[in-house]
């Protein structure tokens, strides 16, 4: 016979078990394939996430997880899951980009912390936004779904969205009780299918944890990040000490006329030892047909070629050799001149745009930084389409490629006004507008002076002036490279049919513009 005292424990036993049953036992879902889902967002902007499912015996569950979804069309969400624990037959499986969950027959609980649901404050005025996918990614139809949220604070407006992924179907049952909770409730939803619940709440209300990441697309690749801004930012500095740069080589290179003497000690003296076939390069960043007759006539002068009139013609002749002292481009126009010993004075066409570059730059008075700088600036341009096409369809940042592509421009444009002189080639360039200006008002001139002198004026297009004030019309000075009296008339009609002759190109060094125009003789 049972005792009393014995009747009261045997009572008791079943009271205590159903007390330490855990509260979670109560929320399983009561129909098999379904879920009950909890959602509690903290204060510290976490969105704590507890999943009771109930999977039909002999089968299996699966549900994948995306860690990064759609935000606009610029940007995407990260998401962040830790704390992932499963009670029951289950597993899950972890990535940077989804969590997986599998789950056997029975009933599960899925309890997980996400990171990152809260969205910025200002995407709409004075509200916080917490998007969270409530049940997608099954890959078995769910016959019931039931959610609760809840906020520290009330929320101001929930949308709850059911169905395929982008689709605005409202779900069946979501609405706000009395005790604050929000409930959804959506019956029958096939694989695939989501339950997207949005809230609004207060500003203020918990952190902003939302963490926006430029998307995988080509809208997404051309977002200004930081790495972008910076570039950007270090464009603008280079752009503006550029500007700087260019405006102190400019001002340096701006001209002045410095008197120059024609003789010194008795002998004709060019400033620097430049010839007249430097002129054009010096002056105005080219050469030309009369840098060519300019050579030509100072060969004349400097007794390697001599002048002789030969009936309605003129005749060139070898005087002597070249030797060590001509320069590469004077060879060159002296061999094309006058092929063998002498030759009529017809056409003189030599390729002398290379040697005489290379004859200024050796010289310290022009640089090929310009020329240079154009082919970097053209290689830079072309780079950086090249790297914007691919950071587009590949890593993103593409307007980095897009940066390099201004910079090449802005190169480009630099070029454009670069001075191609150097210090000592500004100086010399001053020194040859002094020598201009003394031709143009020469004092007592002599044979040797007006001989060598005379190449120079055709260079620096003063011949006119250079032969008009050493004597009148009638007055007979003898040259020792020409055949007959050298007066002004007769040196007039030489100069024509020299410039007639020299028919070579025109070349430009580099894209420089000039800095001074240069006006060709009349003679």
């Amino acid at each position: 016979m049972v005792s009393l005292r014995g009747f009261a424990v045997a009572l008791a036993i079943p009271a205590l078990v159903l007390v330490a049953t855990p509260a979670v036992a109560q929320d399983l879902p009561a129909l098999p394939q379904s879920a009950e889902v909890t959602l509690k967002l903290q204060r510290d902007g976490t969105l704590s996430v507890t999943e009771a499912v109930s999977v039909p015996a002999g089968t299996t569950m699966t549900r994948t997880l995306p860690l990064r979804t759609s935000a606009d069309a610029g940007h995407d969400r990260v998401l962040t899951v830790r704390d992932l624990s499963i009670e029951g037959a289950g597993s899950a499986q972890t990535t940077d980009d989804q969590v997986v969950v599998d789950l056997r027959g029975g009933a599960s609980v899925v309890r997980y912390t996400v990171v990152g649901v809260v969205g910025a404050v200002g995407r709409t005025l004075g509200v916080e936004h917490l998007t969270w996918d409530v049940a997608g990614g099954w890959d078995t139809r769910l016959e019931l779904l039931r959610a609760t949220f809840a906020a520290p604070n009330l929320p101001d407006a929930v949308t709850c969205f059911a169905g395929p992924p982008g689709s605005v179907i409202p779900c069946g049952a979501a609405q706000l009780d009395h005790s604050g909770l929000t409930r959804v409730s959506v019956s029958k939803l096939a694989p695939g299918d989501r339950v997207e619940l949005t809230a609004e709440l207060p500003a203020g209300t918990v952190p902003a944890t939302e963490q926006l990441v430029p998307a995988k697309s080509v809208a997404g690749a051309f977002l200004v990040t930081a790495p972008v801004l910076a570039a950007w930012l270090t464009l603008a500095v280079l752009v503006l000490a550029g500007l700087g740069t260019l405006l102190v080589l400019r001002r340096r290179d701006r001209a002045a006329v410095l008197p120059v003497r024609l003789e010194a000690g008795g002998q004709f003296s060019s400033p620097q030892g430049v010839l007249p076939g430097h002129v054009g390069f010096l002056l105005t960043g080219r050469t030309d047909d009369l840098d060519v007759a300019a050579t030509v006539l100072d060969l004349c002068v400097r007794n390697y070629l001599w002048v002789s009139e030969d009936g309605p013609g003129w005749t060139l002749h070898r005087r002597n050799p070249p030797d060590e002292y001509l320069t590469a481009f004077e060879r060159a126009v002296y061999e094309t001149a006058v092929p063998g010993d002498s030759a009529p004075l017809t056409t003189i066409t030599p390729d002398i745009e290379d040697e005489l570059r290379t004859a200024v730059v050796r010289r310290g008075w022009l640089t090929r930084r310009p020329a240079l700088l154009a082919r970097i600036a053209v290689r830079l341009c072309f780079y950086g389409v090249f790297l914007t096409a691919l950071l587009a369809f590949t890593a993103g940042y593409a307007q980095l490629g897009l940066v390099v592509v201004a910079t090449g421009a802005a190169l480009a444009l630099f070029t454009q006004w670069l001075p191609p002189r150097t210090r000592d080639g500004s100086l010399l360039r001053d020194q040859l507008l002094g020598l201009r200006t003394e031709l143009a008002n020469p004092a007592e001139v002599t044979e040797l002076i007006f001989s060598r002198a005379l190449p120079y004026a055709l260079a620096l297009g003063e011949t006119d002036r250079w032969l008009g004030t050493l004597a009148a019309p009638d007055c007979s000075l003898q040259a020792y490279w020409f055949g007959a009296p050298a007066t002004p008339a007769r040196s007039s009609a030489f100069l024509a049919a020299l410039g007639a002759a020299t028919t070579s190109a025109r070349h430009a060094l580099g894209a420089v513009p000039p800095a001074e125009p240069r006006v060709g003789s009349s003679a």
